[in-house]
């Protein structure tokens, strides 16, 4: 198996939006909304009873749709339920696994069970982009081991199972330990700054920008989205705005002769100021690279 981590430019999307596996109509259509990467669901969206059907309709989609310029990732079900058996049985029949560009697993918990899941998965499609989502006491208190499992892509918070599964308001006072906790363990493992769970408000945009400014104050580099109409929002949000970009722009024009010590705007600049700057610029032609290109 290959152990190394994914590049981060190739792990880059910012907007992930979720679509009910049984809800064929809605995937191209996830797509033209302008997603960074669609989540074919197959877990919390979908019942029990409509398992099979959405199983056969996000398989006729991947047959019939070579590329797409989103990527496609796959949400399966619980590691530990009968239901994730019959998932990867599914999946080891795919005629393509190379149009499936990564997979998200729920309800993470058990790092050495999870591995072995990793393994499985490597072994069906090499690169594949494999996503743990913590989202109850257990996987947070495991998080850092999870982080750390050979092959793992990134980290997800699922924050609305998370509050179901301690009982905690959905305030982010609540969640903030959890966050940073998350934010940490994956710097820690050398993965992709993790992505930050749904904000039910569809209507609402003020709500949906709010809760990614913050995600990204804390750490976090990506969002799930549950609606098209959250996407342009989120995606601003994890961006850095006009006022950013110019101000990384004198920063590094102020250091160009070679100085870790320059003034900017009236205020004293030094080294991890600098890098800051740089860090803004790559993000933002990195992130302009991978949407002109549609390989993100």
């Amino acid at each position: 198996m290959n152990t190394d981590r994914p590049s981060t430019t190739a792990l880059f999307p910012i907007s992930y939006l979720f679509v009910p596996g049984n809800r064929p109509e809605r995937f191209a259509k996830a797509v033209e909304a302008g997603a960074d990467a669609i989540i074919l669901d197959l877990e919390d969206a979908v019942h029990p009873e409509s398992k099979a059907a959405a199983r056969a309709a996000v398989w006729a989609w991947q047959e019939s749709t070579p590329s797409v310029a989103s990527q496609r990732f796959i949400r399966l079900n619980s590691v530990s339920s009968a239901l994730f058996r019959q998932d990867l049985t599914w999946l080891g029949d795919m005629r393509y696994p190379e149009r499936c560009a990564g997979v998200f697993l729920p309800k993470a918990e058990a790092p050495q069970a999870l591995a072995r899941v990793v393994e499985q998965l490597l072994a069906w499609q090499p690169q594949l982009h494999i996503v743990a989502i913590i989202e109850t006491a257990k996987g947070l208190q495991q998080v850092e081991a999870i982080a750390a499992i050979p092959g793992l892509a990134r980290l997800a918070f699922g924050s609305l199972d998370f509050s179901l599964d301690i009982n905690c308001a959905q305030v982010p006072e609540a969640f903030l330990y959890a966050r940073s906790r998350i934010v940490l363990a994956s710097r820690t493992a050398g993965l992709p700054a993790p992505i930050d769970g749904v904000t039910p408000s569809i209507n609402d945009l003020a709500v949906v920008a709010q809760d990614s400014l913050y995600a990204r104050s804390l750490g976090f580099g990506a969002k799930l989205c549950i609606h098209p109409a959250q996407l342009a929002t989120v995606q601003r949000a994890f961006l850095p705005d006009a006022h950013q970009l110019a101000w990384a722009d004198r920063v590094m024009s102020a250091v160009a002769g070679g100085s870790h010590a320059v003034q900017v705007d009236g205020e004293m600049v030094d080294l991890p100021l600098i890098e800051q700057a740089q860090r803004l610029l790559n993000l933002a032609r990195r992130y302009a690279a991978v949407a002109k290109t549609g390989a993100c």
